[in-house]
């Protein structure tokens, strides 16, 4: 490998602010060290932090990983091109300025992935809006980023104002709630190849460096399992609890078991609001009185009796709520059956966080 290969690969990194243009062109590439088998990278960044700057570092990572021999270690680190400050990672010292005017922040978690605890979180937000509530939600599963697919803003990139030296990024705002995914800066295609640290950097800029405003409630749809990028959510945001997610399967609500330990866990402590059931049974569209019960019938009802949660609703499988995810268009926002579910699991969440 020779340098001019490195800055050659950097190209494929735009900065999605800057009119797609790279990072090489824009003279973010303070400098390149290739030595055998590994490969060092130094990006400048201004005074200023730059709310892309967790983004820009993953993907200048993985645009060197993706070309370089297997086994290469990859280095990326920062200075401050404007003032002799201390190279420090952005976004380690953000404080809950912008959390200020909101009243309650909850996590939507999950103990696995494919239980469907992005379009819970999508329709609960919406419902919650319908409903009068001034509602936000920040999507960070990192690896799935799902909102821009499910509210049909892909291809949207929020604003960022500067107010002294803090820049602030602006969400999207449609169907009456604020909405905040790092799948806004990425490619849809594009993988994040992130470690735990970087993952936790960049999901706690698309929460504490947005201007949320006045809030009743922000949601953070966050990532399957119980790993470090939870702890560290828990630990660095302040999340008043959590609504935990599952189906009947008992292969599901083995893992929820973990989900719930993580959170009353000593050195979490948060409360859980409650269990949504989500298909809990198959309803076809041209016989809506008919319940088939694909993946187990009580298992969420058991197992809030379990750890004496709430079991704040079940929600079918419809195929509306399926069109609407990939629509964009939440079930959330119709009358039917569906989206009247929803409503009540909205209500039900909102009378226990009175």
């Amino acid at each position: 490998m020779k340098v001019n290969e490195v800055n050659r690969w950097l190209l494929e990194v735009e900065h999605p602010a800057k009119g797609d243009r790279n990072i090489v062109e824009l003279g973010m590439v303070e400098n390149v060290e290739v030595s055998e088998g590994k490969v060092s990278v130094t990006l400048a960044f201004s005074k200023h932090r730059d709310p892309l700057a967790e983004y820009l570092i993953g993907s200048a990572k993985a645009a060197i990983i993706r070309n370089s021999p297997a086994g290469t270690e990859v280095e990326v680190k920062t200075v401050i091109k404007e003032e002799a400050a201390p190279k420090k990672k952005p976004g380690l010292d953000l404080g809950f300025e912008e959390l200020a005017g909101v009243r309650h922040v909850i996590g939507i978690a999950s103990g696995k992935g494919g239980v469907g605890k992005s379009t819970v979180s999508v329709n609960l937000a919406t419902a919650l809006a319908r409903l009068g509530y001034r509602v936000g939600l920040a999507d960070a599963d990192v690896y799935g980023p799902s909102v821009p697919k499910m509210t049909a803003t892909e291809g949207a990139l929020p604003d960022a104002i500067l107010e002294g030296e803090k820049e602030v990024i602006l969400p999207l705002e449609k169907y009456g709630v604020k909405w905040m995914s790092i799948g806004y800066f990425a490619k849809p295609e594009q993988a994040l190849i992130w470690r735990g640290p970087m993952a936790c950097n960049a999901l706690k800029q698309m929460i504490l460096q947005v201007r949320w405003g006045e809030l009743d409630f922000l949601l953070i749809d966050m990532p399957p399992g119980t790993g470090d990028i939870h702890i560290s959510l828990v630990h660095d945001i302040p999340m008043e609890g959590a609504v935990i997610v599952s189906t009947p399967q008992d292969v599901a609500l083995a893992d929820v078991e973990k989900g719930v330990n993580m959170f009353r866990n000593d050195s979490v402590k948060k409360p859980i609001f409650g269990l949504v059931e989500n298909m809990a049974w198959f309803t076809p569209a041209e016989h809506p009185d008919e319940r088939y019960h694909i993946f187990g019938q009580g298992g969420g009802q058991r197992m809030a009796e379990k750890y004496d949660i709430p079991l704040l609703g079940q929600i079918p499988i419809v195929q509306s709520i399926r069109e609407g995810g990939d629509s964009g268009e939440p079930a959330a926002l119709s009358s039917r059956p569906d989206g009247l579910a929803f409503i009540a699991l909205a209500e039900k969440l909102a009378s226990i966080l009175k």
